[in-house]
This record gives structure tokens, sequence and C-alpha cells, in this order.
């Protein structure tokens, strides 16, 4: 198969930074880039401002929690988050690592292992001609089929049915075992804006059936 080239959809560049997050992102973020020696255990995939990854961070403080986020901005909050007023790492927060690109860059170049992987709310690019666009397609999930370890899952949540049931689609072309659940999640601020206008979000949680 040839490589072809990975784009992300929408601004990697918002609104601009305050100089505390320009300062952050320049020289706090280099220390947090993930690394194959440590023990990747969860990933979190188009994190947004950050909220459920430093949920992550507290549930899960034995574990190292890789945030993976392209749009500058999203960084920027997080870092601004976990960082006190003289700009070091809150020690609640040591086990956070930022990946801010495209999280296939580091799918397909790396030997990650995760025993979550977690997208909560990805755009769902409702309109017909966008489809192309939305990220869990078939060819997605198989990558991140091959990251999880064993016994791992994958957890998707999404507020569009439209998106849900087409994304039960692309499961259906996979090697993966699709189970629905009602989980309780900590709420960001995407699920509380609700653009769909839906009751409420549907989950699924993916594992290998090998």
């Amino acid at each position: 198969m040839k490589n072809q080239e990975i784009r992300t959809f929408g601004r990697r560049h918002g609104k601009k930074l305050s100089e505390r997050k320009s300062f952050l992102v320049e020289k706090v973020l280099p220390g947090l880039i993930p690394n194959e020696s440590e023990s990747n255990d969860i990933l979190e995939i188009g994190f947004g401002a950050g909220e459920h990854v430093r949920e992550l961070a507290h549930e899960f403080s034995n574990k190292i929690i890789i945030g993976a986020e392209p749009f500058v901005n999203g960084v920027a909050a997080l870092l601004s988050a976990i960082c006190d007023e003289k700009n070091q790492i809150k020690s609640e927060y040591k086990n956070i690592r930022i990946w801010p690109d495209d999280v296939r860059l580091m799918l397909n170049n790396t030997k990650f292992k995760f025993s979550e992987i977690w997208i909560l709310h990805p755009d769902p690019w409702p309109k017909a001609r966008h489809e192309k666009r939305r990220l869990l397609n078939s060819d997605f999930l198989n990558l991140l089929a091959n990251n999880l370890a064993d016994n791992g899952k994958i957890i998707i949540g999404t507020d569009h049915w439209g998106y849900y049931d087409w994304i039960c689609e692309q499961v259906s072309k996979t090697n993966l075992l699709q189970n629905d659940s009602e989980i309780e999640i900590i709420k960001t601020r995407y699920q509380e804006k609700n653009m769909a206008q839906t009751s409420e979000p549907k989950y699924l949680i993916l594992t290998n059936k090998n």
C-alpha cells in the first residue's frame, strides 16, 4: 500500500495564544512528548481542552496517560491546566504526556500498546459531501486495533446518532468486536454543547476478536 498524506481537517491554530500559553508550548511541551521506553497505558485522541485527560490522570495515577491533539489551542489549554503558577507540572499530573499532532503519525511510526484508547465526541462531519473526512473509518479503526494491548479496549462516545450508526457500519469491516455501553464519564465542554441536540451520548466499547 502506498503511503498516503495524512490530513487533519479543521484549523490547527485558532485564536492567538497568551504569553503564558506560548511559553508553555515552547518550553514545557517538548518534555512531555511520549516516549516508547515508558509504560504507555492509556491514550485519548482529540482531547479538546483536556478535561478528560486530567480525569484519567487522577483515576489512573500509576499509569502513563497520553493525550493526542493536533490543535495548538487545545494543547495550550491542557498545559495551562496542569502547570502551576511557576509553570511547573503539578504533582498530580506528572503521568500526562502530550502528542501535539495527528495521532496517525505516532501510531504508524511507533510500537505503543494501550490498554485503553478513548475517543470522545469526534467531529461527525454530518454533511454527506464531508463523510470522507470522518476520522473513525475502518482503516483508522484497524490502526487502533493494532495498537491495543492484550485485552485492550477502544471507547468511543458521540452525541450524533447518525455518526454512531456510521461508526457501527465501519466496525463491521474490521476485526473488532462491538459492545454498546452506558458509561459514566466526566462531561467535557463539547458534550455539554450537545451540538446534535440528542438526549444523551452513545458509547461503543471495541475489543480485538483474537
